[in-house]
């Protein structure tokens, strides 16, 4: 695993991020005294219920539904079509 110092971090950090992201971790040091390790996080898992579309076929969506009801919304709020 690589090693650097304080000052090449900073200098480098894109760099060794890129490098990280890749899968090559790094140890930041000082003085040659490891301070902290770098790697990369396993990426999380999207929450999504279990049960996601469970209900599927319980209804029918009518093919206007994004519309269904424009008359009656319009009229309440005194606008003429």
């Amino acid at each position: 695993m690589k090693t650097v110092n304080i000052h090449e971090a900073k200098t480098h950090l894109s760099r060794l991020i890129e490098a990280a992201l890749d899968g090559e971790p790094f140890i930041i040091a000082k003085a040659g005294k490891p301070l902290v390790k770098v790697e990369a996080l396993k990426a999380a898992e999207p929450a999504v219920p279990d049960r996601l579309g469970f209900l599927e076929s319980e209804f029918e969506i009518p093919d206007d539904f994004d519309t269904m009801g424009n008359t009656e919304i319009l009229e309440q709020f005194g606008i003429d079509q």
